[in-house]
């Protein structure tokens, strides 16, 4: 038989991510994080365009308070849009900013 202790390759069985592992980790985080925000921000942009003339009815809405929260109620649907799942934006935001580090996917 052949011997195989030539073509032996080391193996680290401690378990510890190195170095390169977690500087990569956590830039992947920081890109899902940087994807997740841009898609929130762009719904909440989105939302904002949908209700810009949507008006509440007399005698109970309407008014100045209406305006003045309307922003946090679109950025409110943001964010749970995004915490659902969203669009599919931030995935595909998210790729090419691997792409982009040299990172795969």
């Amino acid at each position: 038989m052949a011997d195989l202790s030539a073509i032996s390759v080391p193996v680290d069985v401690s378990g510890a991510p190195t170095a390169a592992s977690a500087a990569d980790l956590a830039k992947r985080g920081q890109i899902q994080k940087t994807a997740k925000d841009f898609e929130t921000s762009f719904l909440n942009i989105m939302f904002q365009s949908m209700f810009k003339d949507v008006g509440a009815d007399n005698p109970y809405g309407g008014g100045e308070g209406e305006e003045m929260w309307k922003s946090f109620l679109t950025d409110a649907m943001a964010k749970q849009t995004v915490k659902r799942g969203g669009i599919g934006l931030s995935d595909t935001v998210a790729k090419e900013m691997l792409k982009l580090q040299g990172l795969s996917a």
